[in-house]
């Protein structure tokens, strides 16, 4: 009796070893790429986009640069504590602007997403122009010379300072472009007001840039993965 008792105690010892070395699966799981894919919205992804332009000559495109080619969130919340702490009044300081747009940006983060779409835009010859709601703040910027550091651009166009929504729907129009990549909620109504094709990259959930836009709400494209 004596055997069998020890014998079931070292079984049971062995089976709570083995339950804490492998824990159970009680769930399934899902990832979080899988959890953003789930929203009923029109998902491409990057090889769609190159596979949905075979064969079409080469264009002129455009990108937003805050949250759509730079994580620059770093530099908004750097310009914010040294402006104007616990408020958005820096934003219309033109010593701020001044700031972010001559240096800051090598702190800001570049986007996996972006490097994939100018890798390709670039492979296929087409025009790449660089357009940003920003005041420019100054004479001189060096956002341009970071962009192309970032990014390998041989030959750059200077970056497009708008400053507002009004501005940028102008330059759409004005240089033909075929596709525009952004954001925010006024990126999209741009390039659909300029009757070109709006093209979503979603903005990481950290970023200092609130209210988060609602992805898809016009039907545009939004590409799956593209907060990185």
């Amino acid at each position: 009796m004596l055997r069998r008792i020890t014998a079931l105690a070292l079984s049971a010892l062995l089976a709570a070893h083995a339950f804490a070395a492998e824990p159970v699966n009680l769930y399934p799981g899902v990832t979080t790429s899988e959890i953003l894919a789930t929203a009923p919205i029109h998902w491409v992804s990057v090889p769609m986009i190159a596979a949905s332009l075979d064969g079409k000559p080469p264009m002129v495109v455009g990108f937003d640069i805050d949250d759509t080619v730079l994580f620059s969130s770093p530099c908004f919340y750097y310009g914010q504590m040294k402006y104007s702490p616990g408020s958005d009044n820096y934003l219309g300081m033109k010593a701020f602007w001044n700031d972010i747009n001559n240096g800051c940006d090598k702190y800001s983060i570049p986007k996996d997403v972006a490097r994939q779409l100018i890798k390709m835009h670039t492979a296929r010859g087409d025009t790449i122009y660089f357009i940003t709601g920003r005041t420019k703040g100054g004479d001189t910027e060096s956002l341009t010379a970071i962009i192309k550091a970032d990014f390998g651009i041989e030959k750059m166009n200077d970056v497009v300072f708008t400053a507002s929504s009004e501005n940028k729907l102008e330059f759409l129009k004005d240089h033909r472009l075929k596709i525009y990549y952004g954001d925010a909620d006024s990126d999209m109504r741009a390039a659909i007001d300029a009757g070109i094709r709006p093209i979503r990259v979603m903005r990481a959930q950290n970023s200092t840039y609130k209210p988060e836009p609602k992805n898809g709400r016009y039907g545009e494209e939004v590409i799956i993965n593209s907060t990185n």
